[in-house]
């Protein structure tokens, strides 16, 4: 039989159940994702399929990659989502997330990667880097809706925004794991900090600002006759995210960073158009495409590929700690003092889903310095995105529509 037509064929389903999929399981406890892995598991479990998806270290240009474009895809359409105008005060529940919890969440990812796990400073630094930031392609369930939606409240808001800017506060330590990994290790902090976390951050910032500006004036303020808004073509998402990507590597900046920045920016220049609906719904449909795709191929390298054959119950104990634990305990620590009542800030700690990112991460690291122990950092990193994608995937839609009619009770009663 052609393999190329059985390739064809599979394809086919997958785009198939990519949209049909979302509609059968809206109701449910469970999500795509889970469907997803669950679908590539038990398609290279069968005897004679094993061995043609291989370890994911055996072909780390292609993992980075793959897994880098589903990213930026989702960073775009996160961005796109958000209606609430960026500020400090507006987005105080973000900056917490940020400055105080994930800081956290890699030192105790770090200190228990080191003692539990035995790792180098360096790997335990890579791997508490690679797991820190909450997903954006695999938080969708408890992102915002689409532009204009009404449903934005504070849990949905704060995950939405912190999946979308905590890759740039991941990238540093990703980078400082690789100093530590190389010959020669780190020559200094003050160099490690002025170029990794200074310079990069804000040239990613100010590239994503500045091109997602520049489009939108193009857009939208362009004469009528020339308004490129009129053209109706969603696929222009595509092209804003790889130049604000592409552009920003290019000067040495965070990418990840400059897509999510650039689509505020986007947004801002003309919040209430009708047009960036259909940027949105572009990039979430190409970005569901793509995940499926993906965790399809994640699930097969669980079975046929043997990711997840260095697993220790070191590693089954880190992967646990890091979810029940580490993440919403750091979570917790950083809303004390906040608005939002116990059940929200519980959903905020808890919802630190990981996935996409965590395998870029990996990726892009191992492909820079020499880690001994990546087949463990692989397991490791492999078992908690299946348990978090199976724990998150059961409980967010019976948790958010709790929070949901709690709300909706409470604005009454406040009535």
């Amino acid at each position: 039989m052609n393999a190329y037509v059985v390739v064809l064929a599979g394809f086919g389903v997958v785009v198939l159940l990519t949209a049909w999929l979302p509609m059968i399981l809206k109701e449910l406890p469970l999500s795509l994702p889970i469907f997803c892995v669950a679908l590539g598991a038990l398609i290279f479990a069968f005897p004679d399929l094993p061995g043609i998806i291989p370890h994911p270290s055996e072909e780390l240009a292609i993992v980075e990659h793959l897994s880098e474009f589903v990213v930026i895809i989702s960073l775009m359409g996160a961005g796109l989502k958000i209606d609430r105008p960026f500020g400090w005060r507006r987005w105080r529940l973000t900056w917490r997330l940020l400055g105080i919890s994930m800081p956290l969440t890699i030192l105790g990812l770090a200190w228990l990667g080191q003692n539990l796990l035995g790792l180098s400073l360096a790997a335990a630094v890579l791997l508490a880097a690679a797991l820190a930031p909450t997903d954006p392609v695999l938080a969708s369930d408890v992102q915002v809706g689409p532009p204009g939606d009404e449903e934005e409240d504070e849990v949905r808001f704060t995950l939405t925004s912190e999946a979308g800017l905590n890759d740039g506060l991941a990238f540093p330590f990703v980078l400082l794991a690789i100093a530590f990994a190389q010959e020669g290790g780190l020559t200094s902090l003050a160099e490690w900090f002025a170029y990794a976390v200074v310079w990069k951050i804000a040239a990613g910032v100010g590239m994503g600002y500045l091109v997602g500006r520049a489009l939108g004036w193009l857009t939208f303020h362009l004469p009528n006759r020339a308004k490129l808004s009129r053209t109706g073509a969603g696929f222009v998402a595509l092209g804003i995210t790889c130049v604000a990507y592409g552009l920003t590597e290019m000067v040495k900046g965070y990418g990840f960073l400059a897509v999510f920045v650039a689509a505020l920016a986007l947004r801002a220049t003309e919040p209430e158009h009708d047009y960036h609906q259909k940027l949105h719904d572009f990039a979430e449909e190409l970005e569901r495409l793509m995940m499926m795709v993906l965790l399809v191929l994640l699930g097969g390298a669980m079975t046929g590929g043997n990711l997840l054959a260095a697993l220790t119950w070191q590693a089954v104990a880190f992967g646990l700690l890091a979810l029940f634990v580490v993440r919403p305990l750091a979570g917790w620590i950083g809303l004390i003092g906040t608005d939002p009542p116990f059940g929200e800030k519980a959903a905020i700690s808890f919802f630190g889903i990981r996935g996409i990112g965590s395998i870029y991460y990996l990726a892009y690291a191992l492909q820079h310095a020499k880690f001994d122990t990546g087949h463990l950092l692989w397991s490791t990193a492999g078992f908690i995105i299946l348990v978090s994608i199976v724990l998150h995937g059961i409980t967010v839609t019976p948790t958010m529509r709790r929070l949901d009619y709690r709300r909706k009770l409470a604005t009454t009663a406040g009535g």
